[in-house]
């Protein structure tokens, strides 16, 4: 009996000892997948800082005579706005006014001078013009945001024609031309990002509209690392 008992327990020992080599060997390939993710996140953060500093870096080198001839601002998060009220829109107007085109005439070639480079061929995922609007109601239907909607759509095409109508723009090689109908979108955003005396969005300032800079078209630049790292911080926040 007792060599029956015992016959009984070896295997049984032998089995546990199996699963403990299992569960061990799946704990270690656990820890050095999720060491494999972090590293992948932390690659991928700082791609996303070096990105956007060097780009931001040599924006502001290509600018730095023009910020204040020009009224312009360049924002770390690449955006670039034109702040001085004789050059924005008309109220309810969306054509360029001659002081705009001029300026554009000269801007458009130093910007895509910076972001066609080889080194930021496949860091960029969209190059945004984006139309904005004041909140005052243009009376064409009963739903004055969808009215400015059409508006500020109305101002970031009329900008984005603008530049296709350039002689730059006319001479640029086949491949950079696709390059940038892949990059430029241009879209409208009513009066849901309005600005404040200071530029400021007053979203977040909580401060009056200043109607006059809200209308305006500004460029913004979303690097392909800014889409990896929503996905990441999606994945964290599961």
């Amino acid at each position: 009996m007792a060599n029956k008992k015992d016959n009984f327990w070896i295997p049984y020992a032998d089995l546990m000892t199996v699963l403990m080599v299992v569960f061990l060997f799946i704990s270690i390939a656990y820890m050095g997948l999720v060491q494999f993710q972090k590293n992948e996140q932390d690659k991928i953060f700082k791609e996303y800082k070096e990105t956007k500093e060097s780009l931001y870096k040599d924006l502001n080198e290509e600018f730095k005579n023009d910020f204040r001839k020009w009224d312009l601002e360049l924002d770390k998060d690449l955006s670039i706005k034109f702040t001085n009220p004789q050059v924005l829109f008309d109220d309810g107007k969306s054509d360029i006014t001659p002081k705009f085109k001029q300026i554009l005439t000269s801007f458009f070639p130093k910007y895509f001078s910076i972001v066609l480079q080889n080194k930021y061929k496949d860091k960029i995922a969209e190059i945004r013009i984006e139309g904005h609007t004041n909140n005052i109601p243009i009376h064409e239907t009963d739903d004055p945001y969808i009215d400015n909607i059409k508006l500020s759509q109305d101002r970031s095409r009329n900008v984005l024609q603008f530049l296709r109508r350039l002689p730059y723009y006319k001479n640029l090689s086949p491949e950079k031309e696709q390059v940038l109908q892949f990059w430029i979108t241009a879209n409208g955003l009513s009066y849901g990002r309005t600005l404040d005396n200071n530029n400021k969005l007053t979203f977040i300032s909580k401060n009056k509209i200043d109607i006059v800079k809200s209308r305006r078209v500004e460029f913004k630049i979303v690097t392909t690392s800014e889409i990896l790292v929503d996905e990441v911080l999606k994945q964290m926040k599961q």
